[in-house]
């Protein structure tokens, strides 16, 4: 008998046992894939399925359908066993093909073999999953590599290649609050060992310490063939949001052409750099009655009281922005023609556009080349595909934040040279109700909405294509219905409130406003006084932390169309409170 065969007959006959596995260590091989993988439905804020993956208490009960861990037994503990399912099976966990690989499945099993061992003072906490391309190399290299690369290496620190990096004594693999590359991060801002030091642009930010530490916490994964090289900071336009907000102003100036009402007609505008068209429509000046009488049938209390209000002429999209227009804003290289999501270099596109500035101006220079908009900040890509299967091509776009919308609004103004923004609340009831008075633009009669709209007695469940329904009398299609539209304003409870202000800054995240009812409401919420108030449930299942600023994962039923005033604002100041930040302070 050969060796491999006796080897073989011995382990069988149970005379030899199989090497133990090396002791798993909860804090830093667990504990990362837990808090990446399975803290997004798992954690305290409505655990999926009654499961809290939050201590090991929770764990050992279990769910709905009993223990998720059973010490001793990966075969009987649903924790490691439903990682192990084909990724087309509806029990996979993590679902969504987001598949843990062979080595973090190995180390589940291994744990639970060896009981399950879980510090009592532990309580997780959910982290989002880093990827090093995406996320860690574009902050080394623009905060690092300038100091520690092959040639220039401060304190014997080379963090430009893997082999280098992770030899170091400056990290340990598994454990950020041990490893020097993260402590030095968040020192304070006077801290002599504090890196990047001030006059190399720190202290960073949290978001960005938090993205080293839960990547050093994963086990600092840095793919072989990966060499960093030194990238500039960002640019001096986006850096200096004034200069960029001059910029814009300037090119907006330059190019509207109307001067009163008289002059303003329809329009057809393309989306410069590519062939997608939006339409826009002109909304007279007028006066009208905000808001639903008492006697209305569906009203609710923050209707009213009713105010008069006079309105002051603007365009309006035709219908809502479509994923052919926002994805050009969305992702950037589509209108390069690639049609390919492009990763932002630390979330920015980190370009020199010192050219654009008006102190930089030389005679018979050109500031307007468009890069105005290039530095204007984008969406970081989405963890989900985020028409959630419901179609793109002549669809609206859907489920992003009220910021994300008026960043497309600020994105789209630098492009073209006109100036966009959200409707105010008065603006969106004053064109959707198009000189009527009734609970719709087309009466009291809510069995007449299959005309006009799409909503959950037609839908079938999902959104539909723009403009396939009969417009409104002012020949906007979609008011009502399909999706609700993001409005400029923060939300009250109350008219009177209100007082003489155009609009209700915002100065809180939530609630802000969304008008027109959707293709997941009943007939009463498609009424043009009706009023939605934004909440934090509607990215309840974002699995980001902090969540996204871009993204509602939970409100699918949201987008937004564009409007553009005949009245520029006359300060590059006033200009910029259309596009808060996020969210505003008052």
């Amino acid at each position: 008998m050969n060796r491999i065969a006796l080897l073989t007959s011995l382990i069988v006959a149970g005379q030899m046992a199989l090497p133990a596995a090396d002791p798993v260590d909860f804090r830093r091989q667990v504990r990362p894939i837990l808090e990446a993988y399975c803290l997004k439905c798992h954690g305290d804020e409505k655990p999926k399925g009654d499961l809290n993956l939050v201590t090991r208490a929770g764990a050992l009960k279990g769910g709905e359908d009993g223990p998720s861990i059973v010490p001793g037994n990966p075969a009987k503990s649903p924790l490691y066993t439903t990682t192990t399912l084909p990724p087309d099976h509806d029990d996979v966990m993590p679902p969504k093909g987001d598949k843990l690989s062979k080595a973090e499945q190995e180390t589940l099993k291994n744990w639970i073999e060896q009981g399950a061992k879980w510090p009592e003072d532990i309580k997780l906490s959910q982290k989002e999953k880093v990827d090093f391309v995406k996320h860690v190399a574009p902050i080394i290299e623009v905060h690092c590599v300038q100091c520690h690369k092959e040639g220039h290496a401060k304190g014997k620190l080379r963090m430009d290649v893997k082999s280098e990096f992770l030899k170091s004594d400056a990290v340990v693999v598994g454990d950020a609050e041990k490893s020097k590359v993260y402590t030095t991060m968040v020192l304070p801002a006077d801290h002599d060992d504090l890196m990047p030091p001030k006059s190399k642009g720190g202290p960073l930010s949290k978001e960005k310490c938090d993205t080293i530490r839960n990547w050093i916490d994963q086990g600092a994964a840095w793919p072989d063939g990966i060499v960093l090289s030194q990238k500039e900071p960002t640019s001096l336009l986006a850096r200096d949001d004034a200069a960029m907000l001059k910029a814009i102003h300037d090119k907006i100036l330059a190019t509207s052409k109307e001067k009163s009402a008289a002059d303003m007609k329809p329009f057809a505008a393309k989306v410069p750099g590519t062939d997608i068209a939006f339409d826009m429509l002109v909304i007279p000046a007028g006066d009208f009655t905000m808001g639903s009488p008492a006697s209305e049938k569906g009203r609710k209390a923050d209707e009213g009281p009713q105010r008069k209000v006079r309105i002051e002429p603007f365009w309006m999209g035709k219908t809502e922005v479509t994923w052919n227009e926002y994805e050009v804003f969305q992702f950037p290289s589509i209108e390069k023609g690639t049609n390919v999501p492009t990763e932002r270099v630390d979330r920015e596109l980190l370009l020199n556009y010192a050219d654009l500035l008006p102190s930089a101006a030389t005679p018979g220079k050109n500031l307007y080349s468009g890069k105005e908009a290039d530095a204007v900040s984008r969406p970081t890509t989405p963890y989900v595909e985020m028409s959630f299967g419901m179609g793109k091509d002549g669809f609206p776009a859907i489920s992003m934040t009220h910021y994300a919308a008026t960043r497309y609004c600020r994105w789209l103004s630098a492009k073209t040279g006109h100036f966009y923004r959200l409707a105010t609340e008065a603006e969106w009831e004053y064109a959707a109700r198009a000189g009527t008075t009734t609970r719709y633009f087309f009466g009291d009669d809510e069995s007449k909405l299959d005309e006009y709209a799409w909503y959950f007695a037609n839908a079938d469940g999902k959104y539909r294509k723009v403009g396939t329904k009969k417009p409104n009398p002012w020949g906007l299609h979609d008011i009502l219905g399909n999706v609700s539209e993001w409005v400029m304003d923060g939300y009250v409870d109350d008219y009177s409130k209100v007082g003489e202000r155009a609009y209700v800054a915002i100065d809180t995240e939530y609630p802000n406003v969304a008008r027109g009812g959707s293709w997941d409401d009943d007939p009463d919420l498609l009424r043009a006084a009706s009023r939605k108030a934004s909440e934090a449930s509607w990215k309840m299942r974002d699995p980001q932390l902090p969540k996204s600023k871009w993204y509602l994962t939970d409100a699918q039923f949201l987008g937004f169309r564009v409007v553009r005033p005949l009245k520029v604002p006359e300060t590059p100041e006033e200009l910029g409170q259309w596009w808060p930040s996020y969210p505003t302070k008052r």
